[in-house]
């Protein structure tokens, strides 16, 4: 059994967002010898999410937007007002953050043959983070 584990540190501009890590894991998969079994990427950090999807940026528009209109960025969140009451650590109040997250997943995980990841069309592998201007870190492990 071969096993590589790498951290990724992915920035984002906005939240919801999608942002491609494709080319990362199959550059682990490639590192570490994998040509036949899986590559699975999770995410460390509660308020990101690993899903597999088609990388088109209307989709990707239309998932951001689906996220939001089911757990609202403005919604009266107790997380908000108790846990980031007293934050002395400047992060912003995320209880939504953590309620899309739930929706998404922690991790996700696709075939890998001698071609390269089998994860269907186009660019699939992505993290997300749904605060705006966070950090996510990210371990790929084949």
């Amino acid at each position: 059994m071969k096993f590589l584990s790498r951290t990724l540190e992915v920035k984002t501009e906005r939240g919801p967002q999608f942002v491609d890590i494709t080319d990362y894991v199959e550059e682990a998969a490639r590192e570490c010898g994998l040509l036949n079994g899986f590559a699975v990427v999770f995410s460390k950090h509660t308020t990101a999410a690993i899903r597999i999807n088609e990388a088109e940026p209307h989709l990707l528009r239309d998932m951001e937007q689906m996220l939001e209109d089911v757990v609202p960025a403005g919604n009266d969140y107790a997380h908000n007002k108790y846990a980031h009451a007293f934050s002395n650590n400047g992060e912003r109040p995320n209880g939504h953050s953590h309620c899309q997250q739930l929706l998404l997943g922690a991790s996700d995980r696709c075939l890998s043959s001698m071609a390269g990841l089998l994860s269907g069309r186009g660019r699939v592998s992505f993290s997300w983070r749904s605060i705006t201007g966070g950090t996510a870190r990210s371990s790929s492990t084949s």
